[in-house]
């Protein structure tokens, strides 16, 4: 995408800027704290897309994965100032790049949105949902959105 730039290198997250899009704009993780954000980012695979000109930061997603079986895309946010620059777009594409090499037999995610973006890549809903389970831990349900 023209002007963006994305990247898998950790030490170019704007870390202060993604927890407060998460715990003060996402649906998802209003309220996260900051510790609990520094705790996922070291736990997951982080992925950012930047304004080239600028430096800034302007979306942000995050895979949790063991790297050859299973991996889980989180967290993806799209600052709103930016959204409809392709943003979104070039994150979700990146990601998946980067993903792809790994060979991973199943890749998820769960959103209440942006269905439409997740399906250019690829994604679509479990054909065997029946079968997933969940236990939630403390604090599910919690959330705007479970």
């Amino acid at each position: 995408m023209d002007g963006l730039r994305f990247s898998d290198d950790p030490a170019d997250l704007d870390v202060d800027r993604v927890h407060r899009w998460l715990s003060e704009e996402s649906y998802w993780a209003r309220g996260r704290t900051r510790a609990a954000q520094e705790a996922i980012i070291a736990g997951s695979r982080n992925f950012g897309v930047f304004d080239e000109a600028s430096g800034q930061q302007l979306g942000y997603a995050r895979v949790i994965t063991d790297g050859v079986t299973f991996g889980w895309l989180a967290d993806v946010f799209v600052d709103p100032a930016a959204r409809g620059r392709g943003v979104g777009v070039a994150l979700v594409g990146g990601v998946t790049e980067v993903v792809e090499a790994l060979g991973l037999k199943r890749f998820a995610l769960f959103t209440a949105d942006a269905h439409g973006l997740y399906e250019r890549f690829g994604f679509r809903p479990l054909p065997d949902a029946e079968g997933w389970m969940m236990r939630p831990g403390p604090g599910f349900g919690t959330d705007v959105q479970d």
